[in-house]
């Protein structure tokens, strides 16, 4: 899995929508209208510490079995401490990699049986980035 960085988090995101109080149902219509709520800012929700926080995009499917996607957009955050099972941005050998830390077994897992566990050793340059807090995926249907 490669990982294209998107830029650094430095300002706040100017991302506020209208928010709907009660959750919508994925069956039949209703008039969203009537339970709008104000608007909702993403940062409050997605950006914890906005210096510390920046995004990248996905490539290849060894996170898939968790629902990272290729193409999905990551957000980031470098000040959230790495613990066991926590999804990180890690630089293998200056390779950028998504994976699940292992602290117990000392090892990098992949989210999809067709790869398997990187060993953490001490000739293995490993530096984590930051954990991922966010996975942000287009729902667009092409018919």
């Amino acid at each position: 899995m490669s990982i294209e960085r998107i830029a650094d988090f430095e300002a706040r995101l100017d991302v506020s929508a209208p928010y709907f109080r009660h959750r919508v149902p994925a069956g039949f219509p209703s008039p969203a209208d009537d339970y709008m709520d104000g608007k909702l800012d993403l940062n409050e929700h997605l950006i914890q510490h906005p210096a510390a926080t920046f995004f990248c995009r996905v490539s290849g499917e060894s996170m898939r079995d968790i629902g990272i996607f290729d193409g999905d957009l990551l957000i980031v955050d470098r000040a959230v401490k790495a613990s066991h099972g926590a999804v990180v941005l890690a630089a293998v050998d200056g390779e950028l990699t998504c994976k699940v830390l292992d602290y117990h077994q000392q090892r990098l897992l992949s989210a999809n049986a067709n790869y398997p566990p990187l060993a953490i050793h001490s000739e293995l340059s490993l530096v984590i980035e930051g954990v991922v807090t966010h996975s942000i995926r287009n729902h667009r249907c092409s018919r």
